[in-house]
């Protein structure tokens, strides 16, 4: 999280202990809304943690194929008023254009409403063609929950945020982002990857720590992420487009152990 952003907040609460009253001071996380504008067109608001506003903005342009090439980007900023945050994402005239639909289809995925063979077929039509799957072992694979917990001082602090990380196959950490949305964090080291320009995502392995719904391995498969690894479960949806963009998912990640969902060929 960037130094001085309120991630967390401290508030009194009531709590009970073996039956007995008592009161505390708990931490919870701070939720806030960001709007997030396009060469001055409202795109979306979303509820986010504070924090990586940049790179949560340009992973949300990004992994919703609005914004695909890092050099039509002229500049991103986060502005603030007395009563609002937004991000301002300029770029280059003509360079980006929003999807015919793609604020229902945004919506809809948040509420799992689409038609799963057409979404898996147009995220399919927008893929451009790749190399083999990078091999990884599973006992790398086995490590990375361990790692990942390292780096995430919020949850630490309050149990009520998610975290996505992005490791090399050797198992060595790149990047990790928390929010209180998952496909938030998720978007936030895809954006840090984008506006960096590396690593190269195909070379990556995306670990989430909770569930890798549809969303989530639709983010991975639109960036050229092919191995998603998820510390709880998947969901059929997320299972059939893993298996059909040739990716690696593996989920239940813990404890030394996981499922493979799709491309086992490539854990050795």
């Amino acid at each position: 999280m960037d130094k001085g952003t309120r991630t967390r907040s401290r508030t009194g609460v009531p709590v009970i202990r073996s039956g007995a009253p008592g009161s505390g001071v708990d931490q919870v996380v701070v939720e806030e809304p960001l709007e997030v504008r396009l060469d001055g067109e409202r795109v979306v608001v979303m509820m986010r943690t504070p924090g990586e506003d940049e790179a949560l903005a340009a992973g949300f342009l990004r992994s919703e194929s609005i914004l695909c090439d890092r050099t039509d980007l002229v500049a991103i900023e986060s502005v603030k008023s007395d009563e609002s945050v937004w991000i301002d994402v300029r770029t280059r005239p003509g360079s980006s254009v929003l999807p015919e639909g793609w604020q229902h289809r945004l919506l809809a995925n948040a509420a799992c409403g689409l038609c799963g063979k057409t979404t898996i077929e147009a995220v399919r039509l927008e893929l451009p063609e790749r190399g083999p799957v990078p091999r990884v072992s599973g006992a790398v694979l086995a490590e990375l929950p361990g790692r990942l917990a390292e780096h995430q001082p919020v949850f630490t602090a309050t149990g009520g945020i998610h975290a996505a990380a992005l490791f090399d196959t050797d198992g060595n950490v790149l990047r990790v982002s928390e929010d209180v949305g998952r496909h938030n964090a998720v978007d936030k080291v895809i954006g840090h990857a984008f506006l960096e320009g590396s690593p190269p995502l195909d070379e990556t392995i995306l670990l989430v720590s909770g569930r890798a719904g549809f969303e989530i391995v639709q983010k991975a498969t639109v960036v050229g992420i092919r191995i998603v690894a998820a510390i709880s479960a998947p969901s059929s949806l997320a299972v059939d487009l893993a298996r059909e963009a040739g990716l690696v998912l593996v989920a239940f990640l813990r404890d030394g152990r996981y499922n493979i969902y799709a491309g086992g060929d490539a854990i050795g």
